[in-house]
């Protein structure tokens, strides 16, 4: 058994302690200011020990440390762990800004402690099966994909007011919140974006001023994308289709089905995965973690895959911010 920290205890920290639990390969603590919410963690769950200070949480010398709290403190709190001597696991986006972010990379690179983020999309079944195909050439080369995902954020996370959502400076907006995952799971199948170009705004949720729509066009190399995502539409869906050379792919995530069609005005083949729920995509991360730090391979984020999307995120969040929304960005040239 390893012994796992979760740093914040939030919703987010709150399902990572439940999912790492739920591998049966780990024992889990808990390190969160906040007495009432150690309370009720401590009541729910089997936790190891509960912890009000980082500090002494440290000193107890965990083998992997989870960072579960508001954006703009992953990074510090990452290099403070993995000096440390801890494996570390972030919560998605890396980080709201490029400070710090050299010298996580540069202790990322070596041997010891191992640090990926948590970009749990990549371990959807129907994300890794084109992850799979694509590795092997099934559909050919890639040409164009389209994303296109929402939901009714207000009745999803009806605390967005009041928590790290409503500033960008905590990681709030729809770029930082719900694109990532999406920027993430294309640059995983396709490769990096080397320019892009998009247009947000804040069009719905009432009590915010950050943006709740994005479209964004981009280029993974000679492959062409576009992702366009909002928090207000009312059903829940996630389309992400792909179009190769000898095939088209939809992967829908909220439905949990892959679809490949061979030739023009063919039947879909079709899998799915009807029993998946929420909770066993976040425990597949948490193994594949625990994979990673015993030395097998992982489909985890690094460090610098996730510094490039976090890049992209910035230079989407300078167009919201100066209004401009017709300039093509290069996103590895900060």
């Amino acid at each position: 058994m390893m012994e796992v920290l979760v740093i914040g205890a939030g919703s987010i920290g709150e399902r990572h302690i439940r999912c790492f639990l739920q591998t049966r390969r780990a024992e889990v603590s808990v390190c969160d200011v906040d007495q009432v919410v150690r309370s009720r963690i401590e009541a729910d769950y089997a936790i190891q020990r509960s912890h009000p200070d980082l500090g002494e949480a440290l000193a107890a010398a965990p083998e992997i440390v989870v960072i579960a709290t508001p954006t703009n403190l992953h990074v510090p709190l990452a290099l403070e762990a993995g000096r440390a001597g801890s494996h570390v696991l972030i919560e998605k986006p890396l980080s709201t800004r490029l400070e710090g972010i050299e010298a996580l990379n540069e202790l990322a690179a070596g041997d010891r402690p191992m640090i990926r983020v948590a970009y749990v999309l990549r371990h959807h079944p129907a994300l890794s099966a084109v992850k799979q195909a694509l590795e092997a050439g099934d559909w050919g080369k890639p040409l164009h994909l389209t994303v296109v995902s929402g939901q009714h954020f207000p009745t999803y996370r009806p605390a967005y007011r009041e928590v790290y959502y409503a500033r960008h400076e905590t990681g709030g907006g729809a770029i930082q919140d719900g694109l990532t995952h999406l920027l993430d799971a294309g640059q995983w199948w396709l490769g990096p974006i080397d320019r892009l170009v998009g247009d947000a705004g804040h069009l719905r949720l009432a009590g915010v001023e950050v943006e709740d729509t994005v479209n964004v066009l981009a280029r993974h190399g000679d492959v062409m994308g576009s992702y366009h995502y909002n928090q207000h539409q009312f059903p829940n869906e996630s389309t992400l289709t792909l179009t190769c050379e000898e095939a088209t792919v939809r992967a829908e995530l909220t439905a949990h089905r892959l679809l490949v069609m061979r030739e023009p005005a063919g039947e879909w083949e079709v899998q799915s995965w009807p029993q998946l729920q929420r909770d066993d995509v976040f425990v597949a991360q948490a193994g594949s973690f625990l994979d990673a730090v015993e030395g097998r391979p992982t489909c985890s984020c690094t460090v610098e895959e996730a510094i490039h999307t976090l890049r992209c995120q910035l230079a989407l969040l300078r167009n919201f911010t100066k209004n401009d929304h017709t300039k093509w960005e290069e996103p590895v040239h900060e």
